[in-house]
């Protein structure tokens, strides 16, 4: 059993680490509202993007003269994923619920025959894959001393999966990242960046209507392309940034929580004790009193 110090001690402690947990989910709930803003701002004009895309899209075709990035290499052999996650922990188990969707996905490919290679955006998704992928591993971008993500991190992110596609380092490209639901829901998605996924042409527009472009839809959508895939990349870093700042909140008001609860839990014990030791003098004062 420890001793009253040692109680004492363990109180004073955990004391101290609720304090560091209360101030993480001030700092958490102080910057989420910055993120949140600006990953909800930046959704408009991605899905626009993806809209404008589509449409243009359909115009071209699947011809020769359509540009690499929206129609692929014609094969799927050489499949790229690029991995985002954070750059730090203690922000529950959203790092590992990206990983995690990211491995089923690699485990999938690798039992279809398919190669793979991974490119790690942050520190955590990293750390966690590299326990068993390693080898698949070609690199790791580190936005660490980042204060604030913005459009350039995006952009160097996509200069070198364009530049690795140019190269013929792969045939599908997979952007892997956390969609920012609300405080406590992020949700782990895949999105396919390389070959671009058109989906459904914009929905408010007339589909008797027809469209005259200058330049030609060719040249459009071969100056778009690369142009979308650095917004579909920069929303989804502002969607991370977002989701984290609210896991980190919820954990960190879990872990001020518990902290409370395991003071309240070692007073109780110190207070039994304590009481139990000072009953254990008085009857020695006592017997000791009735034997004179």
């Amino acid at each position: 059993m420890p001793s009253l110090k040692d109680l004492k001690n363990r109180i004073a402690s955990v004391k101290a680490t609720q304090k560091i947990t209360k101030a993480m989910q001030m700092v958490a709930a102080a910057k989420l509202r910055r993120a949140q803003e600006a990953a909800e701002a930046a959704r408009p004009y991605s899905q626009r993007m993806a809209a404008v895309m589509s449409n243009i899209a359909e115009a071209v075709g699947d011809g020769d003269d359509a540009p690499k990035l929206m129609t692929g290499t014609g094969k799927d052999d050489t499949h790229l994923l690029v991995v985002c996650t954070a750059e730090r922990g203690m922000c529950g188990g959203f790092n590992s619920q990206i990983a995690r969707h990211a491995r089923v996905h690699v485990r999938k490919l690798l039992a279809d025959g398919k190669s793979v290679k991974i490119l790690c955006v942050g520190k955590k998704g990293y750390d966690i894959l590299r326990r068993e992928y390693a080898s698949l591993i070609i690199e790791r971008i580190d936005f660490r001393d980042v204060k604030q993500m913005s459009f350039a991190q995006a952009e160097l992110v996509a200069e070198k999966v364009m530049g690795l596609f140019d190269q013929g380092g792969f045939d599908v490209c997979t952007l892997f990242y956390s969609e920012f639901k609300s405080v406590i829901s992020q949700v782990p998605t895949a999105q396919q960046l390389i070959p671009a996924t058109t989906g459904a042409a914009d929905a408010d527009a007339s589909t008797s209507a027809i469209y005259d472009y200058e330049p030609s839809a060719e040249e459009i959508l071969e100056d778009l392309a690369p142009r979308s895939i650095k917004v579909q990349i920069f929303r989804a870093l502002l969607e991370n940034v977002a989701g984290e700042m609210g896991a980190k909140m919820s954990a960190m008001d879990n872990a001020t929580r518990n902290a409370g609860e395991m003071i309240d839990k070692l007073s109780m014990s110190y207070n039994r004790q304590r009481q139990a030791q000072i009953t254990k003098e008085l009857i020695e004062i006592i017997s000791g009193a009735e034997a004179l």
